[in-house]
This record gives C-alpha cells, sequence and structure tokens, in this order.
C-alpha cells in the first residue's frame, strides 16, 4: 500500500506537463507577437512617430512573457517538489516548499498587475475608471504583500 501511495505523487506530472506546454505556448505566441510588431514597424504600418500604440503593444507583450513565466515557475516548482528536488536551477528558483512556490508565483502576479496597469495608463483618456483601476490593483497588491510578509510565518 505505501509503494501505491507513494508512486502517486507521478500524477503531479499531469499538471507539470500542462503547465510546461502552456508556457511554451504562451512565449512562443509572444515571440511571434513581437516578430509581428516589428514587421510592421520596418515595413512602414507602424510609425514610429505613434510610440504610444507601439508602446501598448509592446506592454502587452511583456505580459505575454511574464505569464509564461508563470506557467514555467510552476511546472518547474511542482517538479522540483513532488518528482525531483536536485534540478539545476539558479538559487533564486530553488524551491523547496510549497509556501516557495506560492511566494514565487504570487511575485511575479504583482508584477503582471503593475504592467497591467501600466498598459492601461499608456491608453488612458482622461476618464476617473483609471482611478478605480488603479486602486483595484493597489488593493490587490497590498493584501498579497500583507500576506507574504504575515501568513507565512506557520510554514512547514
Amino acid at each position: 500500500m505505501r509503494k501505491i501511495i507513494s508512486s502517486t505523487r507521478y500524477l503531479i506530472l499531469i499538471a507539470v506537463i500542462g503547465a510546461f506546454l502552456a508556457a511554451i505556448a504562451v512565449m512562443v505566441y509572444g515571440g511571434y507577437e513581437t516578430i509581428h510588431i516589428f514587421s510592421k514597424l520596418f515595413n512602414g504600418e507602424l510609425e514610429l512617430r505613434a510610440s504610444k500604440a507601439l508602446a501598448i503593444k509592446m506592454i502587452e507583450v511583456i505580459d505575454l512573457y511574464l505569464i509564461g513565466t508563470v506557467f514555467y515557475i510552476t511546472a518547474l516548482g511542482l517538479y522540483e517538489l513532488f518528482i525531483d528536488d536536485q534540478v539545476p536551477t539558479p538559487a533564486w528558483l530553488h524551491i523547496t516548499h510549497l509556501n516557495d512556490l506560492k511566494a514565487k508565483l504570487l511575485g511575479v502576479a504583482v508584477v503582471i498587475m503593475a504592467v497591467l496597469f501600466l498598459g492601461q495608463l499608456v491608453n488612458w483618456d482622461g476618464g476617473a475608471g483609471i482611478l478605480r483601476l488603479g486602486a483595484a490593483v493597489a488593493l490587490v497588491i497590498a493584501a498579497i504583500t500583507v500576506y507574504m510578509r504575515f501568513g507565512q510565518e506557520h510554514r512547514e
């Protein structure tokens, strides 16, 4: 029975493979979008004078890369936690507990929210809606910060 229970940890490979494939898909799409934007720029379809539109498009591409990074960190972290803790990773990416993985994902989520807000700010039409969005983003970031600072005191 112990061997059966122990081997069920390999079920996590479904999540690892899914997250890894999602990371590849989003990163490849981000690369495609980058090439597409630059091809339009060099073909004269986008003018450098329209820097605001170009900035918005590039911020959206950066957002794709960050989302791909979240999927990659998730895949790597789950693999390291459940399958093989000797995966060669940079020291900052070494994950020994589920809380390590959560902290890394929450950190990237904060950056994604900041990038999303920046994209909206660049496209801002002067309306008051940006204030509500900014307040909502700030509130979520504050909640994540409080959780990361005080909510993890009872670690494994």
